[in-house]
């Protein structure tokens, strides 16, 4: 199933797609050129930020929350304000946001990581209902945060060791229990980044390195092989029915060529799940 160009704004480090389902719109970030991109029947379209932004929750139709290197804000997309909810290693200039998702009971899970992606400096938060929590630390790369579709597992990895581990939630969606190893990836040298769950209970995750959405079933046996154009693929986000955007980045690649953080459509043949809203 080959992928198409969906947008061809090079990103240094694409990261954080989002499909709005009343807007019926994909969102995703440059991480390090600091915006969030878009496009519309309009042609393309972008926010600019002061601080690193990289992933996102709808609201509703004109409010996304948005993970930065500073904590939680409320973005509103008509006017371009955003409005400080929580702050998250605020007081820690050594690090930033990367990986987030909004899980089935309406929270917010946001990982961390060193700017220079330091050895166990991330770690993992969730915001739900006012409350803020560190779940997880001693993280280098936090990614791959989706989540079961009865909502009732979290699935994360750490992508600069190449596993993925999978953890049970209560009915508020706080972890309970010890988190168990899912995937093992670093014996075929890949780096799971961002992923997705789809319907079905698989779990797609790009893989940076490797410029392909790799599926794999609750099992952990692998199912899918969706190729894209950017070796550095970061991760997928499912839309409307049959569409999944991955996005990709230059970043780390010496001599990028025109195809290198370019963001990418693809078609393919699994039963996607909607984002849930985030409920402030």
């Amino acid at each position: 199933m080959k992928a198409e160009i969906y947008d061809d704004r090079p990103c240094t480090l694409g990261e954080g797609p989002l499909w709005h389902p009343e807007r019926q719109q994909f969102f995703w970030f440059d991480i390090i050129g600091r915006k969030l991109l878009s496009r519309d029947a309009s042609g393309p379209l972008e926010w600019g930020f002061d601080r690193i932004a990289s992933a996102a929750g709808w609201i509703d139709r004109d409010r996304l929350l948005i993970g930065t290197e500073t904590g939680l804000s409320v973005l509103d997309l008509t006017s371009g304000a955003l409005t400080d909810l929580v702050e998250i290693e605020a007081d820690n200039p050594t690090t930033r946001s990367n990986d987030g998702r909004a899980d089935r009971q309406g929270g917010f899970w946001l990982g961390t990581m060193g700017k220079l992606a330091q050895t166990g400096a991330g770690a993992i938060w969730r915001w739900y209902r006012g409350e803020l929590r560190k779940l997880h630390d001693g993280i280098s790369i936090t990614n791959a945060i989706c989540f079961s579709p009865d909502g009732r597992t979290v699935h994360f990895a750490d992508t600069a060791i190449g596993k993925v581990w999978r953890q049970a939630l209560d009915a508020d969606g706080w972890p309970v229990g010890e988190p168990e190893l899912y995937l093992d990836l670093a014996p075929q040298g890949l780096n799971p980044d961002g992923a997705v769950i789809d319907a079905d209970g698989g779990f797609c995750c790009a893989i940076w390195g490797e410029g392909a959405v790799l599926r794999f079933d609750p099992e952990g046996r692998q199912t899918h092989r969706f190729d894209v154009g950017g070796a550095h693929s970061s991760c997928p986000a499912f839309g409307a029915s049959g569409e999944m955007l991955v996005t990709t980045a230059t970043q780390g690649i010496s001599d990028p060529d025109p195809y290198q953080g370019l963001t990418y459509l693809l078609r393919h043949d699994l039963r996607g799940l909607a984002e849930p809203r985030v409920i402030l």
